[in-house]
């Protein structure tokens, strides 16, 4: 695994993550809980996220080539469902919330949607079949720890970001997603059709 190829995939992931995005819903979910209590879901949510994309990761390419999908179909129909969530953060005031579970919002929603959701797995196998699978998972496994990071001391940033700042970086966020969606479609067009920008 080179530097040149974790950068590659770290950059994408880390936009998909968004930790400072999904900050204020981290905060509204953990919201008067005991600091202790906080430091479990921080740990809950990054351990479960970890988990499911390295699963994805390694048991989604075998899945692929068990029902004959290539790297180009997924490339296409990954860089669709981007585009439409980043589009979607982009046109809403916020990200989408999702019920807490039983065991409280550690794994559902935080560690799945929130960390490890679908923009995050596409693409992991996408980057993983461009530049390796040890790359693209060292940099997923560098992300989460940072999303916790930013959990962990979510209080700061909030301070020195304000409530509009965290929006803002949340929007670029989006629009820098929706650009890689772009990106995904109209490679995996070209290895379907290599005329096309030719």
């Amino acid at each position: 695994m080179s530097v040149a190829a974790f950068w590659s995939c770290f950059v994408p992931i880390f936009v998909a993550v968004d930790p400072i995005g999904t900050l204020p819903l981290y905060l509204h979910l953990t919201g008067g809980m005991k600091p202790a209590r906080q430091r479990r879901i921080i740990l809950q949510s990054t351990g479960t996220a970890a988990v499911v994309a390295l699963a994805f990761l390694y048991g989604g390419q075998a899945l692929f080539r068990f029902l004959g999908i290539t790297l180009y179909d997924f490339m296409i129909a990954g860089g669709i469902l981007l585009f439409v969530i980043s589009m979607s953060d982009l046109l809403s005031g916020e990200k989408p919330r999702r019920g807490t579970g039983a065991d409280g919002p550690g794994i559902v929603p935080l560690g799945v949607p929130i960390i490890a959701g679908p923009a995050v797995l596409t693409a992991i196998v996408m980057l993983a079949g461009r530049h390796g699978s040890a790359a693209a998972a060292a940099a997923m496994l560098v992300n989460v720890g940072l999303a916790g990071a930013v959990f962990w001391f979510s209080e700061l940033f909030r301070r020195r970001l304000g409530e509009n700042g965290m929006k803002a970086f949340s929007k670029v966020m989006s629009l820098v997603l929706a650009a890689f969606a772009v990106r995904m479609i109209r490679e995996g067009l070209q290895g379907i059709w290599p005329v096309i920008g030719g």
